[in-house]
């Protein structure tokens, strides 16, 4: 190609490229041009729902769109999570996912969805500890209480959220770390109702969130044997962890959105920026602070890398237990 050619082309490139350049940023730009739908696949009112409620506020705020957050709940999260999966991937569907999403990768043969290719990770939130607590008329105080009183044959049983969730495996670990198989797992729907029963004893301990049991504990209507944490919580510094009394348990309740696998690099990168600057916002970060929430901000690579953590985790756990769905 001669000089006068080659110049040519090039000038005819650059027009082309100026001529798009304005096409390209309005595309880019124009997400969001219409409201964001946002899956909770939990009924309304627990931590995670409330998380999900204070980012989408603060997030319509910043990106000038209404953020509706719609509760999902059924089939072990699996109703609302499959909803968003199988959703245009458009940037216009998400869903927040907790502990479950990973268990379920493992526990659940048949799910409609792949975990780690029909959804992508968008932002890590919130991170609630679990506290291990009895009702004060149990006799338990500690970890070696609940080792004595079982080894001795007396019955114990403890309560969780239901049938393989965070609360489920962490008394399974519980029991390996005491060598005490014996004591019974009872399931609910739900920590509300676990809750209720472990406040009237009816069963003799349970690991919960710590934002929900803290005023029972204060109160003196539960008993914190323990915080299933690797070190004294900030939350409750005055509560020994498991670790600390051999028996190593770490258990939470984290949460965090997703999206359909195909959505575009730019969206994901953008919600990611949003979501984490609303964690930061004065407001939502008070409200988590006073809610016993840890803020768990980082990037999309972040919160899939702990993902494929959590999943494997859980597998182990779920694997020694025997643990099968209901």
């Amino acid at each position: 190609m001669t000089p006068p050619e080659l110049t040519r082309r090039r000038c005819l490139q650059a027009g082309g490229a100026a001529l798009a350049a304005p096409w390209l940023a309005h595309a880019q730009g124009a997400w969001p041009s219409k409201p964001i739908r946002w899956v909770v696949p939990f009924t309304p009112g627990g931590t995670t729902d409330a998380v999900t409620r204070l980012v989408a506020t603060e997030i319509a705020r910043t990106l000038g769109q209404p953020v509706v957050v719609e509760n999902k709940p059924g089939a072990g999260t699996v109703i609302g999570v499959d909803s968003v999966a199988k959703s245009a991937p458009d940037g216009y569907a998400f869903v927040t996912v907790a502990n479950s999403f990973c268990v379920n990768h493992t526990l659940l043969k048949k799910l409609p969805y792949d975990s780690l290719k029909d959804l992508r990770p968008v932002a890590l939130m919130g991170l609630s500890e679990h506290v291990l607590a009895t009702h004060p008329a149990s006799g338990l105080k500690t970890a070696a209480d609940i080792a004595a009183q079982a080894k001795a044959g007396k019955p114990l049983s403890y309560a969780s959220f239901g049938q393989g969730t965070s609360a489920h495996l962490a008394g399974e670990m519980l029991k390996t770390a005491l060598g005490t198989p014996n004591i019974v797992h009872v399931p609910y729907k739900g920590q509300a109702p676990a809750l209720a029963d472990l406040l009237g004893g009816q069963v003799s301990m349970m690991f919960g969130n710590w934002p929900e049991f803290r005023g029972h504990v204060q109160s003196g209507k539960l008993a914190a044997i323990g915080m299933a944490t690797a070190r004294r919580s900030v939350y409750a510094p005055d509560i020994p962890t498991l670790a600390e009394q051999g028996a190593a348990v770490e258990s939470n309740s984290w949460n965090g959105m997703l999206a359909p696998a195909g959505v575009p690099d730019a969206v994901v990168q953008r919600l990611n920026r949003e979501v984490n600057q609303a964690l930061r916002a004065p407001s939502v970060a008070e409200a988590l602070r006073q809610g016993g929430i840890a803020d768990k901000s980082g990037t999309p690579e972040d919160f899939g890398a702990f993902i494929r953590s959590e999943i494997e985790r859980y597998a182990v756990v779920i694997r020694k237990a025997g643990i099968t769905a209901e």
